[in-house]
């Protein structure tokens, strides 16, 4: 049937509309719709990606900065002893810092190889591994990929929290990227391996290379193939990898071998150096573990930090990565410990009674060993330290730092000048005594010493004065309350402590040249600046001054108060000193009347100087010295001597001094100090003599002697009993603290590798 149309036109249209039908084509209202949703697609896309660059936006805005400060990783601080022998290594972080120039390439591309293969081509973000990361991501759980770069863990490790979200890992990008633009590829190379956790407490390829195979920061170039593909394998998971445990020694080979095969496949090394690698056992040229077990020395070290902090300003012991080089003997502070820790070698009345001591270097100062406290007052870390922190009025062992120093100093007195031992009392009327409430008449300031009288003291004292006596002391190191002193110093009413003693005594056994006493040299910077915190030596006193003061203490050892520290064969010179209750402490705590609250004993040799203090930190029930308790001070100085006393050498006599008839005398002195003149007169070299008065003492003293000998002898065989037991109970608590500590470190290390697999 034919159609009819009203014109040409409209029959052509009709026709156009039919072919378009045959075509396929969509008619123009279902065209408009579908251009329609393509509109709205495009536009849906746009404002998605104005969304997400929006949030990126927001994300990046919300990025930490680039904080120089914070790249700069904490570094332990080690600590060496007087031979320059490593002690221990104290810090936040176990680390060596060491520059680019210090990395041999064999290990720099065993890391680049494994961990980033195109460092050196990136700007901080691989494209084509980033992409690979997210695709693997997209298969499983957001984070299962990292695909971080060398430069991205840098920043992760620096200023990101370990969290694995998207908002954390565009910051990375972000962070990378600017750290690539403000440092070089060698500095974020060091960033990096200086900052790592490489298992076992270790961070940094420098302390892993110590750690694992004894290779000091110095020498890593002798690290061999094996081993460094070995260190460069541990990031990823250092427990598991750790070719020291027996039960991982499989997973450390196959992981190293991984980090080969990388090597080769980026031509780093040959496919015969592959292969010759892989023979090598992953245990070889391993060290044993030295677990640290616990800082030894606590209480010297103390003193170290102490001394560097106080010395050094706004200086960080934990994280500043210094050298310190200490004037530690090691053999002499074990045995120190030994004295103060155990009654094998003295025997202490009971477990309250405390002691510290300063061994010393006569003639440069330098702490050799300290006691420091005994049980629950035993000196820790950055705790209290009574060798270096306690004070306590000294007694009769300052009479020649205060009396008669500075009237030899000041007036040339002889050892023979006379001083006649009367009543007296103190210039405000306050009465003064003698330890045996006895007047002696006229004596030499020899005997006076010798057996410790106080009234002659402060009759020395009063006639050099009180500016003189201050001025001399402060000199040899001692420093007096608000800048005071009184009277009642001349038989030492002030406070020290051992190590300001040992400072003050050692002057006169050094020709009167003092010496600062320290227990450190220098300090080394990680920049290699290295300060010297060696006290420079002042001449205290005239060399004649420190003689005559030494010739009488020698004296004092050999027969007088201190006999019982004397050493045979060594030239000893030195001084006791006791204090006492007054009678109200007496009557509260029931003490006898002869007892006594300090005990110390001060003196030296040509080569050593040492200063002892006891006692008890408080008033109690039983805490009190008398009888051989006293004597205890004397015992640590003479054990310690004996241990370590080798110079055999003797004190010797300034050219301006003389000796007649055992005193000695100084030239140009005043007339009246000079001896008298008579046939006898000649010089004698050292040999004490006697008057009636020191054979009467001496016939006291060996009286005493014998009794004490004999109470000392029953005290130490009751003591031996107790001290094996102990002994035996210590030995036991030992073991098991041992056990617990390797629980301990077992756990710790779990949680280290916990902390640091990011």
């Amino acid at each position: 049937m034919s159609e009819t149309y009203r014109s040409r036109q409209e029959r052509k249209q009709v026709e156009k509309s039919k072919q378009d039908q045959k075509k396929g084509k969509t008619p123009p209202k279902r065209r408009s719709f579908l251009k329609k949703v393509l509109l709205w697609c495009l536009l849906l896309v746009v404002v998605s990606i104005g969304i997400g660059a929006v949030t990126v936006a927001a994300m990046i805005k919300d990025a930490p900065k680039i904080d120089a400060s914070k790249l700069v990783d904490p570094l332990s601080t080690k600590l060496y002893d007087k031979n320059g022998n490593f002690i221990y290594e104290y810090g936040k972080e176990k680390r060596t810092k060491i520059k680019y120039s210090q990395v041999p390439k064999m290990l720099e591309h065993a890391f680049i190889a494994t961990e980033d293969a195109h460092f050196y081509e990136h700007n901080g973000i691989d494209i084509k591994g980033t992409a690979r990361a997210i695709f693997k991501n997209l298969k499983g759980d957001f984070g299962s990929q990292g695909g971080s770069t060398i430069t991205q863990q840098v920043i992760k490790n620096s200023f990101l929290s370990p969290q694995k979200t998207i908002k954390r890992k565009v910051q990375e990008w972000s962070l990378a990227y600017q750290l690539e633009q403000k440092y070089s590829k060698h500095q974020i190379l060091m960033m990096y391996l200086n900052k790592i956790y490489l298992g076992d407490g270790a961070y940094g390829v420098a302390a892993a290379a110590k750690n694992y195979y004894g290779i000091d920061a110095d020498h890593l170039n002798k690290l061999t193939l094996p081993e460094a593909a070995m260190l460069a394998g541990l990031p990823q998971s250092p427990s598991y990898y750790d070719p020291t445990e027996p039960e991982h020694v499989k997973a450390a080979t196959n992981r190293r071998n991984i980090v080969l095969e990388a090597m080769y496949k980026q031509e780093y090394i040959t496919k015969q150096q592959l292969e010759d690698a892989k023979k090598v056992p992953v245990t070889a040229g391993l060290v044993p573990k030295t677990k640290q077990k616990g800082m030894p020395y606590e209480a010297f070290l103390d003193a170290v930090v102490k001394e560097v902090e106080r010395k050094q300003k706004n200086v960080d012991i934990s994280s500043d990565g210094l050298s310190i080089y200490t004037t530690l003997d090691p053999k002499a502070q074990t045995f120190a410990d030994k004295i103060m820790n155990t009654d094998t070698i003295i025997s202490y009345p009971n477990d309250n009674f405390q002691g510290a001591f300063v061994f010393s270097d006569t003639k440069t100062g330098e702490v050799r060993a300290i006691g420091s406290g005994r049980n629950q007052y035993k000196a820790s870390f950055r705790g209290n330290n009574f060798a270096v922190d306690i004070k306590r009025q000294p007694g009769s062992t300052f009479k020649p730092v205060f009396d008669y120093g500075p009237a030899i100093e000041n007036s040339k007195w002889s050892t023979a000048h006379q001083i006649n031992d009367h009543e007296i009392t103190y210039s405000n009327g306050q009465s003064i005594s003698n330890w045996d409430h006895q007047y002696h008449g006229m004596m030499s300031i020899r005997t006076a010493l010798q057996w410790s009288y106080n009234i002659p003291a402060l009759l020395t004292l009063q006639d050099v004065g009180m500016d003189k006596a201050q001025n001399f002391a402060e000199n040899l190191g001692i420093t007096f309350n608000n800048n005071k002193v009184y009277e009642s110093y001349a038989i030492g009413s002030n406070t020290v402590n051992p190590l300001e003693l040992a400072g003050a005594y050692s002057a006169f056994g050094n020709n009167g040249e003092f010496n600062t006493p320290h227990f450190v040299r220098k300090v080394v910077y990680p920049d290699g600046r290295v300060v010297n915190l060696t006290p420079k030596p002042k001449r205290a006193m005239h060399d004649y001054t420190a003689y005559l003061v030494t010739d009488m203490l020698r004296t004092v050892v050999k027969s007088g108060t201190g006999k019982t520290a004397n050493v045979l064969g060594l030239d000893v010179a030195g001084k006791t000193g006791t204090t006492n209750f007054d009678s109200k402490t007496r009557a509260q705590y029931g003490y006898p009347s002869g007892s006594v609250n300090d005990s110390w004993f001060a003196g030296y040799t040509p080569q050593y100087t040492m200063a002892v203090w006891t006692g008890y930190t408080k008033n109690g029930q039983g805490n009190y010295m008398d009888g051989n308790t006293t004597k205890i001070s004397h015992q640590m100085f003479k054990v310690m001597l004996e241990e370590f006393g080798t110079d055999r050498s003797s004190f010797q006599q300034p050219s301006d001094v003389y000796r007649v008839n055992n005193e000695l005398f100084i030239k140009g002195a005043n007339p009246e100090e000079a001896p008298p003149v008579t046939k006898k007169n000649k010089e004698k070299p050292f040999d004490i003599g006697g008057n009636k008065e020191d054979k009467k003492h001496k016939q006291e003293e060996e009286k005493h002697k014998q009794q004490e000998e004999k109470k000392q002898t029953q005290e130490e065989e009751k003591h031996k009993q107790q001290a094996e037991k102990k002994q035996k109970q210590e030995e036991k608590k030992q073991k098991q603290e041992e056990k617990k500590q390797k629980q301990e470190e077992k756990k710790q290390k779990q949680q280290e590798e916990k902390q640091h697999k990011q």
